[in-house]
């Protein structure tokens, strides 16, 4: 008496990739219209509330240590305990680059972030 249940193996599971074309998918008679940009105003509201969070097309990864970490996350609590402003992590980030490029843009050499870097 056989308990164990038979299974199909890899040839039942999976089809063959040769001899079968790839089925063509029909083009379309003209090309759809190329998307604009979004403004800001809209990308900031969208239909289903005001949540302030916006749609990025590009990643980076940043690397933090501990006290920066945490220093973040307290800030983060802070916002939230304090101001009653509910964010995540990489909008604080975010709007912390953008404010230093803005500094970067309006004073140059006289900005914070030169100095701090000039500093390092």
């Amino acid at each position: 008496m056989n308990k164990r249940a038979t299974l199909p193996g890899a040839s039942e599971l999976f089809r063959p990739t040769k001899g079968a074309p790839d089925p063509v998918a029909p083009q379309p008679a003209e090309p759809p219209p190329p998307k604009s940009e979004p403004k800001r105003a809209e990308a900031e509201t969208p239909a289903g509330g005001a949540t302030g969070r916006v749609k990025h097309d590009h990643k980076i990864t940043v690397y933090f240590s501990e006290d920066e970490l945490n220093a973040l996350e307290d800030a983060n609590l802070e916002l939230r305990r304090t101001h009653g402003i509910r964010v995540d992590r990489g909008r604080i980030v975010r709007m912390a680059v953008a404010r230093a490029i803005a500094d970067l843009a309006a004073n140059g050499a006289d900005s914070h972030l030169v100095s701090e870097l000039r500093q390092q």
